[in-house]
């Protein structure tokens, strides 16, 4: 039996979807027991265990082959690390505690780091407290995704306009969730021994001028790129409601991304997924 968390978001279903279709046996952990549903409807088990909950957590490890876990992003947190320290301690404690025999966790390109880089601080942490606690541990340290980009596509649609903070024509890793999803389940079903770190990225690097063209590509009209000083990261994302804190954390991590830290570490084996930047837009224009 596989455990897999996150199955509301991009990454999880993905996984949990991969190993359903293999007819693996799997378990799904859901904070919500109405999210539970479509999971037991897919033949999946449902163990309701919010992830800062290390009793519970561990009770649906107990048994199972491997887990893939993940510590979910809440971008109207105003003090983000805080709480996400919560639920990395708490992930800590479960694997510990239930002797599962392999971990696969969600991570980041620059999690090596301990500070500069934004929000990815997090992974850091979580790498350094889950992968003592498991037995075998691998760490998927995925690039940009792909799938941030959605957050434009309103005002590419209605303004032909695609903002961004990044030099424009530098490219770097991006990866489709898709994607990740796929090479977590591939890890549960192949576990290492002892600690593993996977640098994920696409099939080609994209700078914010290639993500530009493929929309413009896509809707058949041009898109201007348009990209703003990383002064404006707080005012601009403040503008549409963030937090404060989370706002700083993103000037942060683009500006980590900028300068070179938020990259791969070059130590680990690097994987390259199949799915291309243009399949993800026309996802995201809903093609």
């Amino acid at each position: 039996m596989f455990v897999v968390s996150g199955v509301s978001g991009n990454t999880g279903s993905v996984v949990a979807r991969t190993l359903l279709a293999q007819e693996k046996p799997v378990t799904v952990l859901v904070r919500d027991p109405n999210k539970g549903g479509e999971w037991k409807a897919k033949g999946a088990q449902v163990a309701v265990a919010p992830l800062e909950d290390a009793g519970a957590v561990a009770r649906a490890l107990a048994g199972a082959e491997g887990a893939y876990l993940l510590v979910p992003p809440n971008y109207r947190s105003e003090n983000l690390l805080a709480e996400q320290a919560v639920v990395v301690d708490a992930l800590a404690k479960a694997v510990a505690q239930s002797g599962v025999p392999h971990v696969v966790l969600l991570s980041s390109v620059g999690a090596q780091h301990e500070q500069g880089t934004g929000p990815i601080v997090t992974v850091h942490r979580a790498e350094r407290a889950i992968g003592p606690a498991a037995r075998n541990f691998t760490a998927l340290r995925a690039s940009f995704f792909l799938e941030n980009w959605a957050g434009n596509v309103q005002a590419v649609v209605q303004q032909g306009v695609l903002h961004n903070f990044l030099t424009p024509d530098r490219k770097i890793p991006m990866i489709a969730t898709a994607d990740i999803g796929r090479f977590a389940a591939a890890c549960l079903l192949n576990p290492a021994k002892g600690r593993r770190v996977l640098d994920l990225a696409g099939p080609a690097d994209y700078s914010p001028r290639d993500i530009a063209n493929g929309f413009a590509e896509q809707l058949g009209k041009p898109v201007r790129l348009e990209t703003h000083p990383l002064a404006a990261v707080e005012p601009v994302l403040t503008g549409t409601g963030m937090p404060a804190g989370m706002a700083r954390l993103f000037h942060e991590m683009y500006e980590g991304i900028e300068s070179g830290l938020v990259a791969a570490e070059g130590t680990g084996e690097l994987l390259r997924g199949e799915t291309p930047a243009s399949a993800v837009i026309a996802r995201l224009l809903g093609k």
